[in-house]
C-alpha cells in the first residue's frame, strides 16, 4: 500500500512539473523573460520606430527601421528623406546626399528634405550650393523655421569670409531637431 502511494504521489508530482501553468499559473509581472507575441496585434509603423530610434541615438538601428517602412509604404519621399537622414547621422555623406536629392526631386514643396541636403552640402564643404538649398528651405517654410534661418545665416557668412582655416572649419556641430531636421551650430 505504501509504495501505491509513493508512486502516486511520484506520479503527480512528476505530471505537475510538466504542465505550462494553464488558467491556475500566476503572472509574474517581474519575470524575466520576454512575453510572448500576440499573433493578432498590431505592428508599429516603420517610421515612427525609426524616429524614435533617432532620438535615441540608435542611427543604425534606425535605418534598418526605415528600410523596413520602405517595405511596407514604398519608397516615400518620406521614407527617402528619413533613409538620408539616417546616413547623414551616421556619416555617410555620399549616401544622404543621393537620397536627399532623390527626396527633394520627388517632393519638391517640402523644407525639411532640403534643410537636410544644405546640412549634407556644408559638411562636404559645397557652401554656395548649401546656401541656395537653405535659402529655398527658409522660402518653402514662410520663414517658420528658426533651425532653417540659423542654417541660412551659417552659410552666408561662412560664404562671406571664405578665408576659413582648418580649426575654424571644426567649430561647428550638427543638431538634431524634430523627427529628421538639423541645425549646424557653433561647437563650444
Amino acid at each position: 500500500m505504501r509504495i501505491r502511494a509513493t508512486t502516486c504521489l511520484s506520479l503527480v508530482l512528476l505530471l505537475a512539473a510538466c504542465s505550462t501553468g494553464g488558467r491556475l499559473a500566476s503572472v509574474d509581472e517581474n519575470q524575466v523573460y520576454a512575453p510572448t507575441l500576440d499573433p493578432r496585434g498590431e505592428s508599429v509603423d516603420g517610421l515612427v520606430v525609426g524616429h524614435r530610434l533617432m532620438a535615441a541615438g540608435q542611427y543604425e538601428l534606425a535605418l534598418e527601421a526605415f528600410t523596413r517602412a520602405a517595405g511596407e509604404h514604398g519608397l516615400t519621399p518620406e521614407v527617402i528623406t528619413s533613409l538620408g537622414t539616417a546616413n547623414l547621422a551616421l556619416g555617410r555623406l555620399n549616401q544622404s546626399e543621393r537620397l536627399l536629392r532623390r527626396a527633394v526631386e520627388e517632393e519638391p514643396t517640402w523644407a525639411e528634405a532640403w534643410n537636410n541636403l544644405g546640412v549634407v552640402l556644408m559638411e562636404r564643404g559645397q557652401t554656395a550650393e548649401a546656401s541656395e538649398v537653405f535659402r529655398r528651405a527658409y522660402a518653402l517654410d514662410n520663414g517658420e523655421s528658426d533651425a532653417i534661418r540659423d542654417n541660412l545665416r551659417l552659410a552666408l557668412a561662412k560664404m562671406e569670409n571664405s578665408d576659413y582655416g582648418a580649426g575654424q572649419e571644426q567649430e561647428y556641430a550638427l543638431v538634431r531637431l524634430g523627427s529628421g531636421s538639423y541645425l549646424i551650430r557653433r561647437a563650444f
